[in-house]
């Protein structure tokens, strides 16, 4: 049986940017320091329609669905790292949605999605009064999220 190609979590990686003051000029991203553990969430949400047998009226009808939205969230977790805390902070206040890309790293290619998403919250803990301060954040798309693909020639 051969293995299956798998990858780290580390090479899972949620980077923030920043729109520039000359629309023109493209938008540079960055990995906020600090996450130690990342979960992708891909959602499509549907709808229900009950669908009769006309032959039979009788029958129990079979449920259909009907895909009417996809979306992304984004969560992670970890220690707090001055480097990127105004980043977060700065996100989550913002009424404009911020520009995100997700990449997903294998051996031979890399799975990309952009677009724009929401910092929903940011929660800050502090396990002990000795312990490091961790932080728990949450990110929801708005509109579309472009994946694609970029094959890694050797």
């Amino acid at each position: 049986m051969a293995k299956p190609e798998t990858t780290k979590g580390g090479l899972l990686r949620v980077m923030l940017g920043k729109r520039p003051s000359n629309p023109s000029d493209p938008i540079v991203y960055g990995a906020p320091c600090g996450l130690s553990s990342k979960t992708l969430t891909l959602s499509k949400a549907l709808e229900e329609i009950m669908i009769p047998d006309c032959d039979d009226p009788l029958a129990v009808d079979w449920v259909g669905r009907d895909a009417t939205s996809l979306s992304m969230a984004i969560g992670g977790e970890g220690v707090v790292a001055e480097a990127s805390i105004d980043t977060w902070l700065d996100a989550q206040e913002s009424p404009d949605a911020t520009p995100v890309r997700v990449e997903l790293e294998f051996t031979l290619r890399t799975i990309i999605w952009l677009g724009f998403m929401h910092v929903e919250s940011a929660e800050l803990g502090a396990p002990s009064n000795t312990g490091r301060v961790t932080g728990n954040f949450s990110l929801q798309s708005d509109g579309e999220m472009v994946r694609s693909s970029v094959i890694k020639t050797p």
